[in-house]
């Protein structure tokens, strides 16, 4: 009882130190024996791709049926018994790659490490931007040991992913299969496999905390949308390495951690979604670089105060606070906030277009604006419904390259 107690203060005491320390949003790389500091620097449906992402498919796992007594025993872990993680990390498990890379900085030399997949039998591995973001070498390791330099064939730094290709995959590894990440629901069971810590081929266990978070990159102005919350252990070193579901289908390349000052895990990582990786890894193959399209607006969800300083009826929609001086937007005579109206005391803006449809699709919020803008290209045309001074109305877009 005395153990139980100890604990219990010490896991009291950890809150209420991570509660002084506050909380941020750190990339997941490592840097054990860096000489200079290693850091991240600076959709409505999927979009077909041409390129072949996977080898044969995983073979599937599948929970089995339970009586209504057993779930009353097991509770909320019904189920999760059942589940053979050690079979789906063995199927899984030769497909994930620990990264190792140098970089060069002001004429100083450090090393970091990371994780990645398979992508593809060619030897595509994806991996976090953030990961080989300045190597000037980068090695792959198997999950058998077998270690292979490795090139950086493209990057992206506003999706913060990249490939890399070997030469050639050994015996026995494969690629894994990237799942449909609009298919993930809050609540399911997901695992985590990389190179936390630089232990090489560790794997965790959690559930989907959170959709749809917009998970900022750190280096730029935009963010990377439709994220997945993650409560499964990740820790820095996992950055790039794949979130899966049940089925050994990658649905998220884990990227960031909200941590303690420590800067490990808190039980509240990110992940990329696959339905991204889907988008930009075979143009980053191709190419060697990813153009995403652009609106040129910043905004805000419509709030309490937001509604009432404007008249609204609903609190759904994109409010549009400020317009970029020559973007799409402004070109499309596209109205940003004229100045603000105290609402309980609070400044809320006033005078902004509040977007509500997007080609058709309602807008309930600002992500949703900017999921609509993601999965398009530049040059492409996006219909908006807006609400201005109390009118819906229609304005047509030319989305252009990001710059």
């Amino acid at each position: 009882m005395n153990d139980r107690k100890t604990v219990l203060a010490l896991v009291v005491a950890f809150a209420a130190l991570c509660l002084i320390l506050g909380i941020i949003v750190v990339p997941l790389t490592l840097a054990p024996n860096a000489v200079t500091q290693w850091f991240n620097r600076d959709q409505d449906q999927l979009v077909p791709v041409s390129l072949d992402l996977v080898d044969e498919p995983v073979p599937t796992l599948t929970l089995q049926p339970q009586s209504s007594s057993d779930f009353e025993q097991a509770g909320s872990l019904a189920g999760f018994q059942e589940i053979s993680f050690e079979n789906l990390y063995n199927q899984v498990s030769p497909g994930v790659v620990s990264i190792q890379v140098i970089v060069e900085q002001n004429g100083m030399v450090g090393e970091a490490a990371g994780s990645g997949f398979v992508l593809d039998r060619e030897g595509h591995i994806v991996t976090n931007n953030h990961v080989v973001d300045g190597a000037t070498l980068v090695s792959v390791i198997f999950y058998d040991g077998f270690e292979s330099r490795a090139e950086i064939i493209g990057t992206d730094v506003d999706s913060d992913l990249a490939v890399i290709k070997v030469d050639h995959l050994p015996d026995n590894v494969f690629a894994l299969v990237v799942g449909d990440s609009d298919d993930v629901d809050v609540g399911e069971w997901v695992v985590a496999i990389g190179n936390p810590f630089g232990q090489q081929s560790s794997m965790s266990v959690g559930i989907v905390s959170a959709l749809g978070r917009m998970l900022p990159t750190g280096v730029t102005a935009f963010s990377i949308p439709q994220a997945i919350q993650t409560d499964a252990a990740i820790n820095p070193g996992n950055s790039g390495g794949p979130l899966l579901n049940l089925q050994g289908e990658v649905i998220g390349v884990n990227a960031q951690i909200a941590a303690s000052g420590t800067g490990t895990n808190s039980g509240v990582g990110f992940a990329i979604p696959s339905n991204i990786v889907r988008l930009v890894a075979p143009v980053l193959i191709e190419r060697g670089a990813y153009q995403w399209p652009w609106l040129g607006v910043e905004g805000t969800d419509v709030t309490l105060s937001v509604a009432e300083a404007n008249g609204l009826d609903s609190q759904h929609g994109a409010y549009i606070n400020g317009i970029v001086d020559g973007g799409p937007a402004a070109s499309a005579g596209m109205r940003g906030s004229t100045g603000t109206k105290q609402v309980d005391g609070f400044a809320a803006p006033v005078g902004g277009d509040v977007v509500v449809e997007a080609d058709g699709k309602p807008i309930h919020f600002f992500s949703d604006l900017l999921v609509a803008v993601a999965f398009k290209n530049p040059g492409d045309t996006i219909e908006l419904t807006i609400v201005r001074d109390g009118v819906r109305q229609q304005v047509q877009v030319e989305l252009a390259p990001r710059r």
